[in-house]
């Protein structure tokens, strides 16, 4: 790499992801799933920027649903992320200049931060280095850098970069960038050289604070000022509510890339994909000699160009042709491989049902474990609790259900109302409507135990939390 300045990822992470339904919910997103190879699209992105000579720490940029997935995953890979909290969503404006702002405290002033989507793929991790090292000179000089991805086909999902003038230290200006056309205009373009918006960016901070000030006051001064008086939370950096909250909420591309002179693009051809509909996931995957991909337990007989995924239930299909089945336990997505763009009206239409699976897994994930549904009833709910070994649920009380408690693995640590005792496994314990309760695990392995919820209604919103670790109370 020609510069000499190390660089800082800034990995944005708080989107959710609901093209990718059902697998990618509002619960458990797309960028924290494991949707092209063994690690999470999250842990990808951080591997790619891995701290040495290259790069410093990684700051990761989510909100208070994700912040457990963030720190977890990243110290799966044994990496510590600066983990950082929104307040509240306002597109990726806000976040970015609050996160290169906090760069500039960490490493000084002139540092160059590097912006990625955390649930984008790179098929050739060294080639996109390559393009960083490239991206990074001509950053050196003074431009907010793009990546600008050589285009495979005239695709109508994507932004757009009209390619300028070559710059002295590589790259080309930009002449303009456009808005995802139809496809027509998107053959043109193809025939004209333009490029493909990745969403991604190199730039000095200073720069991008600087442009961003000229041009969206406003959101820069919220920015800043939500940085000058964020506060520490259980070790996440958490940005002041309520100067965020008076940012507008604005991408950087309408803020600040599609006003400023100092827009430059360097071309990049490292296999790259923003995995933004199941068609696109099709496309990355290695097709049998009929173009069906297919994933987990999955059985075709006369099937052709389809992509087949189950996480749950064994799926067949018998003639398919164009088609895109995905299972989870607990909900089937089919529709023509074409009709994936469609896939977030679906997921609306659901959330207006009130329809739990639109956003909630059967499996549902908390800093302290996980718990999941196992049959739910007129006036009951069954679940399966983990808690990990150390972690302890709120203190707590329900205005509408009692619970019953059977330890089926490890010690359960079980406070009510003025007692507090141990269970062990085959032990079971009752939790009156209305009783101050708490469930703690003080072993070395995971606890499990089944819980019956009985009542006249069991909402996960019937929690009345007293006393809590997480800083949820």
């Amino acid at each position: 790499m020609s510069t000499t300045r190390k660089i800082v990822p800034v990995i944005l992470a708080g989107g959710t992801g609901t093209r990718l339904w059902p697998l990618s919910r509002q619960s458990l997103p797309k960028q924290f799933l494991s949707l092209a190879g063994p690690n999470t699209l999250y842990q990808d992105t951080l591997l790619r920027v891995a701290a040495g000579e290259r790069f410093h720490l990684p700051i990761v940029v989510t909100n208070d649903d994700f912040r457990f997935f963030a720190r977890r995953q990243a110290a799966e890979l044994g990496i510590d992320a600066v983990v950082v909290l929104e307040p509240a969503r306002r597109d990726s404006a806000p976040a970015l200049i609050a996160a290169a702002t906090l760069a500039q405290k960490l490493h000084g002033d002139d540092v160059l931060v590097l912006a990625l989507a955390a649930d984008h793929v790179i098929q050739r991790p060294s080639a996109f280095i390559e393009s960083v090292s490239k991206a990074a000179s001509v950053a050196e000089g003074g431009k907010i850098v793009t990546f600008g991805i050589v285009p495979d086909s005239p695709r109508t999902s994507y932004g757009y970069i009209r390619v300028g003038a070559p710059l002295p230290q590589g790259g080309n200006a930009v002449a303009a960038f456009v808005e995802k056309p139809d496809r027509s205009t998107a053959a043109r373009y193809l025939s004209e050289g333009y490029l493909w918006n990745s969403g991604n960016f190199l730039f000095p901070a200073a720069l991008m604070i600087a442009e961003a000030e000229r041009f969206e006051p406003d959101l820069t001064h919220a920015a800043l000022k939500a940085v000058a008086h964020a506060t520490d939370d259980l070790g996440f950096i958490r940005l002041d509510r309520e100067a965020f909250e008076a940012a507008p909420a604005k991408s950087i591309d309408f803020a600040v890339l599609e006003h400023t002179a100092n827009a430059a693009v360097v071309d990049g051809d490292f296999g790259w994909s923003d995995i933004g509909s199941w068609d696109a996931v099709r496309e990355i995957g290695m097709p049998d000699p009929e173009g069906n991909v297919v994933q987990g337990s999955v059985a075709l007989l006369d099937s052709h160009n389809s992509y087949v995924r189950s996480d749950g239930p064994l799926v067949t299909g018998i003639g398919l042709e164009g088609m895109s089945v995905i299972a989870t336990e607990d909900a089937v997505l089919i529709m023509p491989s074409d009709r994936s763009q469609d896939v977030k009206a679906l997921v609306a239409s659901l959330k207006a049902a009130k329809i739990n699976a639109a956003d909630e897994h059967l499996k549902v994930h908390r800093p302290w474990g996980t718990y999941q549904t196992i049959c739910r009833g007129e006036r009951f709910h069954v679940k399966r609790i983990v808690v990990e070994p150390g972690a302890k649920l709120s203190l707590q009380k329900h205005h509408h259900r009692a619970e019953h408690w059977v330890v089926v693995r490890g010690t359960a640590e079980v406070t009510v109302d003025d007692r507090t005792f141990m269970l062990r496994e085959n032990e079971s314990t009752y939790i009156p409507l209305g009783g101050v309760h708490r469930l703690a695990n003080p072993g070395r392995i995971d606890l499990e135990l089944i819980e019956v919820q009985t009542g006249s209604y069991l909402g996960e919103d019937d929690i009345v939390r007293i006393e809590d670790i997480y800083h949820r109370a």
